[in-house]
Formats: C-alpha cells, sequence, structure tokens
C-alpha cells in the first residue's frame, strides 16, 4: 500500500548488493572464474547474490544429466578403435523423432551384412536428448553426453553428425559417467564368466578309433 511493496523489495534488492560486495571483500579474486569460486557461492549457506560468469563460468551438470548421444569405442592394442556398435538398428527404431541413420557394412568377399556400422548419422537439431537410444541398446554401444556447447551458423556441417564425429572413448564415458561406466563394466564381466563357466561344463567330445571316420 502507498508504495511499501517498492520499498520494500528495493531493501532486498539492496540486502543482497551490499552481502555480496561484503562477500567478494571477504573471499578475493577465487569468488570468481574459477570451479572452486562456482563451487563456493552455490552453496546454500551462502550470503548475496550468485550470478554465473558464463561462459568464463559454467556450473558443473550431475552425471545423469543427458545432451546429445555419441557412439563408444574400446580402444585395442594398438590404438585401433573398435566400436561397440554392432548395427543392428534398435536405437534407430526407438528414437522417437527419427533422426539416427545407419548403414551396415557388407563383406566384400561374400556380400553377408557385417555387424559394423559402415555409416552412422545423427541429426542433433532433431535429436530431442531422450535418451531412448542409449536405455535400448543391448551393446552399451551409445551414451549420452555432457556437452552442451554445440551452437553454430552452419546446420549441415556441424548439426548433422558422422561415425567420425559420433565416436568416442570408453574412458571418455567413464570420465563423465563412473558410476553408470563401473556398474556395466561389471556387468559385462559378471556375463563373460557365467558364459566361460558354462562353456566349461560341457562335455568334451573324445575322437577314438570308432569315431575316426
Amino acid at each position: 500500500m502507498n508504495g511499501l511493496g517498492i520499498i520494500r523489495g528495493l531493501g532486498v534488492t539492496f540486502k543482497h548488493f551490499f552481502q555480496t560486495y561484503l562477500e567478494d571483500l571477504r573471499a578475493g579474486k577465487g569468488r570468481y572464474f574459477t570451479e572452486e569460486g562456482v563451487q563456493a557461492r552455490s552453496r546454500a549457506d551462502q550470503k548475496g547474490l550468485f550470478t554465473v560468469q558464463y561462459p568464463e563460468e559454467k556450473l558443473s551438470v550431475p552425471e545423469e544429466f543427458r545432451y546429445n548421444p555419441f557412439l563408444v569405442y574400446d580402444e585395442g592394442p594398438n590404438g585401433e578403435q573398435n566400436l561397440r556398435c554392432t548395427s543392428c538398428g534398435i536405437c534407430a527404431k526407438a528414437c522417437p523423432p527419427q533422426c539416427i541413420w545407419i548403414v551396415r557394412s557388407d563383406d566384400p568377399v561374400t556380400g553377408r551384412p557385417v555387424p559394423v556400422p559402415a555409416e552412422f548419422y545423427i541429426d542433433i537439431d532433431i535429436c530431442m536428448n531422450c535418451g531412448s537410444c542409449a536405455e535400448f541398446c543391448p551393446f552399451d554401444a551409445i551414451k549420452m553426453d555432457h556437452e552442451y556447447e554445440i551452437a553454430s551458423y552452419d546446420r549441415i556441417a556441424h548439426h548433422i553428425y558422422d561415425k567420425a564425429k559420433l565416436s568416442k572413448s570408453a574412458q571418455y564415458y567413464a570420465t563423465i559417467r563412473p558410476t553408470n561406466a563401473a556398474r556395466e563394466d561389471a556387468e559385462r564381466a559378471a556375463k563373460e564368466a557365467a558364459k566361460a563357466a558354462k562353456a566349461a561344463e560341457r562335455p568334451v567330445r573324445k575322437i577314438g578309433p570308432e569315431n575316426a571316420n
């Protein structure tokens, strides 16, 4: 009434302003443009205003944060990139906006399909970052990335990702999602151990003189 609300609002604004000024004096230059400063200013017990000075400052994203998909490859002993993708097409079928295109490789001698993608494309502008491709992939071959700075002036050149641009190492995946990567590695190791144990239990067929022919 009679402008009292405006005065109270200005009072709150000036209060936060002075609290921020005092906190800046107390913390010094380390309060801004450092990861420690961002973490300190984002605590619940901090006083004053908290504004991220983007792009110099960036908030860390949680492990389950998801943005664009990427293909996971395992590095071989000689540095070769062995994609986990078998070009089965499940991710393309599960994709709601249908932004994934896959071309399977063929054996040059027999002409039969080879479980390796010859081409793999994702239209990032169409992708809705739902994570269905990663959820339904039976080989842990496609995962959701944390990289969100993808602005570009050229959609065709920069927003249609090919196999080379989509491919990232399993070590990178373990860096951005350590909990998930450790769990999936343990599950794969358990499956391999169970498979090996089952194979060891099979009776060995002995070839005797009566079975020689």
